[in-house]
């Protein structure tokens, strides 16, 4: 396997993550998307953490493949925003409904693959709604 196409892999598996993560599932009769983040998250604190900890190694994945410190703080504040906003009971859950960080993440990184390496990512994660 190229070099092209394990970047290509790395990017789209970040993608499928981010999306099983933040929209996933569809709520009947609406266009409202939510993922495990938000059913998760209704456990207090430990459902939050557990996000946390999978959205941190989507950030050590940008990481590994370039991404600039600039960029990865970005990344980091959008963690920061849903772990401790999502972790206030009801608010937060609602919060993690719209905030999808993971994707917000997700774009960060292929826009940055882009600029990097020069590589497009084809959308593979199953939805891109926000």
């Amino acid at each position: 396997m190229t070099e092209y196409e394990q970047i290509q892999r790395r990017v789209a598996r970040v993608r499928r993550l981010s999306t099983w993560l933040d929209s996933r599932f569809r709520i009947p009769g609406t266009k409202i998307r939510l993922g495990l983040d938000s059913l998760v998250g209704v456990l207090p604190g430990a459902g939050d953490a557990a996000s946390a900890v999978v959205s941190l190694w989507l950030i050590s994945e940008a990481a590994r493949l370039g991404v600039p410190v600039k960029t990865l703080t970005r990344m980091l504040l959008n963690v920061l925003a849903d772990s401790t906003l999502g972790a206030i009971p009801i608010v937060g859950d609602l919060f993690d409904i719209f905030w999808k960080s993971n994707l917000r993440n997700a774009e960060l990184l292929e826009a940055e693959v882009k600029r990097i390496h020069g590589i497009g990512v084809a959308n593979q994660g199953g939805g891109d709604d926000k």
